[in-house]
């Protein structure tokens, strides 16, 4: 069946992209990174102080993604529209790809939404924005050596009432090559760190998911509390503390390698066994 033609926006292109060598080892990219809307969807219905929420986007992670590229010469690849509109970090048939209710703000524009307009969204927004990610791994890949890839992420210093202690979570799935030796490494450079705080690594469809964990490449997804990345000064400062962790950790010789491990959700178990079973 031929998918519906949905052309792009023509004032909103959905990706950013930061150039950088494709030999540069890692990959950065930031599925959260803007609240912005196309103006044929105005505000989804909300008041703007709404979209500056969390609910709207990854505050301060942007700015992270960006200094954090610049000091290791890399590339990088943001998102250009609001998680509201649909959210590129979920599976196109996640159940909150296109949220109506998020952190007890009804969003008027979603309030219905047809399997069509969410077609619309996946064709215009997730999927230019997924096929970035796929295009600069495959062309990082294929120069060599293979990219380490890094999710951007930030979360709230509290949620539902209960105050969240890590200045930054390190998510992973199954593979320990990255996760653990950075989560030591983050440990002893002074940091309040997350192994799988405040949400767990494992989740099926989403980016890193379908992008890196099925190529066996290493990768993971850090999450900075938004306290302390809320301001251009301070989401700078963060990264740089960041960035020579992150440099002596991806050198290691034995990320260069796919390693192709069961996830957690049992998605890759099964891809696993079916690419077993026909050969």
């Amino acid at each position: 069946m031929t998918e519906p033609d949905f052309p792009r926006e023509p004032d909103h292109d959905p990706v950013e992209r930061i150039e950088g060598p494709l030999d540069a080892g890692v990959l950065f990219i930031c599925d959260h990174a803007s609240n912005a809307l196309p103006a044929r969807y105005g505000s989804l219905g909300l008041p703007q102080g709404e979209l500056e929420r969390h609910i709207g986007y990854d505050i301060g992670a942007a700015t992270l993604t960006r200094r954090l590229a610049a000091l290791a010469g890399a590339p990088a690849v943001l998102s250009r529209f609001s998680r509201l509109l649909i959210d590129p970090n979920r599976g196109a048939d996640d159940p909150t790809l296109v949220m109506q209710l998020s952190d007890g703000a009804i969003v008027p524009g979603n309030a219905g939404v047809s399997a069509e307009e969410v077609e619309r969204r996946v064709a215009r927004f997730w999927r230019p924005y997924r096929q970035a990610v796929s295009e600069a791994i495959e062309a990082m890949a294929a120069r060599g050596p293979l990219p380490v890839v890094l999710s951007i992420h930030s979360f709230t210093p509290t949620w539902r009432g209960v105050v969240r202690p890590w200045e930054i979570g390190v998510l992973w799935d199954t593979d320990p090559r990255l996760a653990l030796p950075l989560i030591a490494a983050l440990g002893e450079a002074g940091f309040t760190v997350g192994d799988n705080e405040p949400y767990d690594g494992a989740l099926e469809g989403d980016t890193l998911d379908e992008e890196v964990t099925r190529r066996g490449l290493a990768g993971i997804l850090i999450e900075a509390r938004q306290d302390l990345v809320a301001s251009i000064e301070d989401a700078e400062s963060f990264a740089d503390r960041l960035a020579p962790i992150i440099a002596a950790q991806i050198a290691r010789p034995e990320l260069r390698e796919p390693a192709f491990l069961p996830s957690r959700t049992g998605r890759h178990r099964r891809r696993v066994a079916a690419d077993a079973a026909s050969g």
